[in-house]
């Protein structure tokens, strides 16, 4: 397994549409486990595999609704269902140190097909649910900044933060 570089928002890669992945191989399980280990070292909770330069529609995320955490993996996936609304602050390993506030589905069922291309369902609620649709959303050559309502300075959430430890 291979670290991959993250392609940041300057690069027009990310802007590209996604080619569904056809071929269930070798090269497809290399890409999968490089990208599960790029996501478990970045910190992040999703990665698309446009944003380390792959045009095909893989994604690989942190459904930390589990206990313990279980990383994802998602091929060809589409959001079928949604509901509720949450408005949250999100950020992306592809436009590091910028965060602001979006709206989201509060629940989502995806489907997509694993490794082997057998296909399946998933249900997601909160930041799984916000995932499922940002991931995807790179899939589509789309970034997080083109939703935002409202951009968060990084500093007033490491207060934030702060302020929650010392209760």
């Amino acid at each position: 397994m291979a670290l991959l570089n993250i392609l940041t928002q300057e690069d027009e890669q990310l802007r590209k549409h996604s080619r569904k992945v056809e071929k269930f191989d070798a090269r497809l399980h290399t890409l999968i486990d490089d990208m599960r280990e790029t996501l478990l070292n970045s910190g992040g909770v999703g990665l698309a595999a446009p944003q380390v330069g792959v045009l095909r529609r893989v994604v690989v995320l942190l459904d930390i609704n589990k206990d313990p955490e279980e990383v994802v993996e998602l091929v060809n996936p589409e959001v079928i269902e949604q509901s509720g609304e949450q408005r949250i602050v999100e950020g992306c390993l592809s436009v590091p140190g910028v965060y602001g506030y979006v709206t989201r589905p509060t629940w989502a069922k995806i489907r997509a097909q694993d490794r082997d291309g057998n296909w399946f369902e998933r249900e997601g609620e909160g930041v799984v649910a916000q995932c499922f649709c940002h991931e995807t959303e790179h899939l589509d050559g789309h970034l997080f900044t083109e939703k935002v309502e409202e951009y968060v300075d990084p500093e007033d959430l490491q207060r934030g933060d702060e302020e929650e430890d010392a209760e």
